[in-house]
């Protein structure tokens, strides 16, 4: 339920990943990359309302599905809670995002630097020391989304490099709410937010799996996905740079460089998944040990370690082929092999294994049935980039986009010169 809002954020902002990095080099104004960042928190947060009213009202939805009573309550008070806070992470992202595509990626680390340890703090104060108790999470939360996104803020106006760039263009909401370019943007920023859903909530469904398999299970999944939430800041990392660097290149009508980079993007990612699972398997007999001295639970991760050392290759692949296909303008077609991958694939083989009478593989059932959806995704990927794309005619669309969006806005100055003209 949480991750909606989330989802609108990380994968509605994979339309500015197209839209913004292409404009940056592309377009006939440099200010046009403001405009598409203005438009990306206008539509993202109209697409938030409606969860944020699921959010204000979901305890009868839960109390509909069969939770407790007394859960059901808390986590509608912490939702509601959580709604102030959400537009906050929504624009610090799309100010992410607005920086990633100029190529200025050290702002957003810079300041996630620093206001880590006041979130720390913030929890520590209102849990600890104010009625508040568990509410305070939520509270601290919403307080540090907004101080990421208000300290980006301040950050780029103090950069050197944004200055250099020179794409603020300031307030442009009528050429902003242009309904052709809005619809354009929802195109990309809708399958964005499936393509990010479908991974995630596959994933709540193996932690669902592996809880009815039992404490230890459990346990031991708990202890793997923390370390792969961890390690995954790797891979994403490559996706980021992908997304932003076949965007710019597609802007600026380099078709090779492009189809270069997303070469050298995967490979990359891959060799460096390889190093991760080496690293994972040399130390997974005791790794389980760092977070248990449950020797049941040390000894079904290490069981399980393999799969997931394994999982690092496919997920650096996915992650630097789907930002590939971000920075061409095909969120779509990552949506629909997540949904073939883990729905149709990983999810009904993975509970085959675990919960099958003959086979009874549990946890490692589950990771099984992961580990083929996720290479499924990213040799699909690969594919599609390496086999599936017409580099010159990506081109050509980053052509039209650009001109799509400077035809509107000269219609729009035309227009406004025409009422001072009439006005004088």
């Amino acid at each position: 339920m949480l991750h909606l809002g989330w989802c609108i954020a990380l994968g509605g902002g994979s339309a500015l990943d197209t839209l913004g990095s292409q404009a940056f080099t592309g377009g006939n104004s440099r200010t046009d990359l403001s405009i598409h960042f203005q438009r990306c928190v206008v539509l993202l947060s109209l697409l938030f309302v409606p969860v944020a009213l699921l959010w204000a009202f979901v305890e009868p939805v839960l109390l509909a599905i069969g939770e407790p009573p007394r859960l059901c309550k808390d986590v509608q008070a912490i939702m509601r809670i959580l709604i102030f806070g959400a537009p906050g992470y929504i624009a610090f992202e799309s100010l992410k995002k607005y920086l990633q595509c100029q190529g200025i990626n050290r702002a957003s680390t810079v300041v996630l630097i620093i206001i880590s340890p006041i979130n720390l703090a913030l929890n520590i104060f209102f849990v600890h020391y104010t009625p508040l108790r568990m509410l305070g999470c939520p509270v601290a939360l919403s307080i540090t989304y907004w101080l990421c996104f208000i300290s980006l803020v301040l950050v780029t106006l103090l950069s050197p490099a944004h200055k250099a760039n020179a794409t603020w263009g300031g307030l442009q909401l009528r050429a902003v709410v242009n309904l052709k370019n809005c619809v354009g943007f929802l195109k990309l920023a809708l399958p964005g937010i499936l393509m990010i859903g479908t991974e995630w909530a596959a994933f709540e469904i193996v932690a669902l799996a592996a809880g009815k398999l039992g404490e230890v299970p459990l346990a031991a999944q708990s202890v793997i996905m923390t370390t792969d939430t961890i390690i995954n800041t790797i891979p994403f990392g490559f996706g980021v740079v992908a997304s932003n660097r076949v965007g710019n290149l597609l802007g600026a009508r380099s078709a090779i460089a492009a189809r270069n980079t997303a070469h050298a993007s995967a490979l990359t990612s891959v060799f460096v998944g390889s190093i991760i699972m080496t690293a994972m398997m040399a130390v997974r007999k005791s790794f389980g040990y760092i977070f248990s001295d449950d020797e049941d639970i040390a000894q079904l991760v290490s069981q399980v370690m393999p799969l997931v050392a394994s999982f690092q290759i496919a997920d650096g692949l996915a992650n630097a082929c789907g930002g590939a296909l971000r920075g061409q303008g095909r969120q779509h077609l990552g949506a629909v092999f997540n949904i073939i991958a883990y729905y149709v694939l990983a999810l009904p083989i993975g509970i085959t294994l675990a919960f099958s009478a003959r086979a009874h593989l549990g946890l490692s059932g589950l990771w099984i049935g992961q580990v083929i959806g996720l290479f499924t995704v990213g040799i699909s990927e690969y594919l599609v980039v390496w086999l599936g794309t017409d580099w010159d005619k990506e081109v050509q669309k980053s052509i039209l986009r650009n001109e799509e969006e400077a035809k509107s806005r000269g219609l729009l100055e035309q227009r406004e010169q025409i009422r001072d003209e009439l006005t004088n």
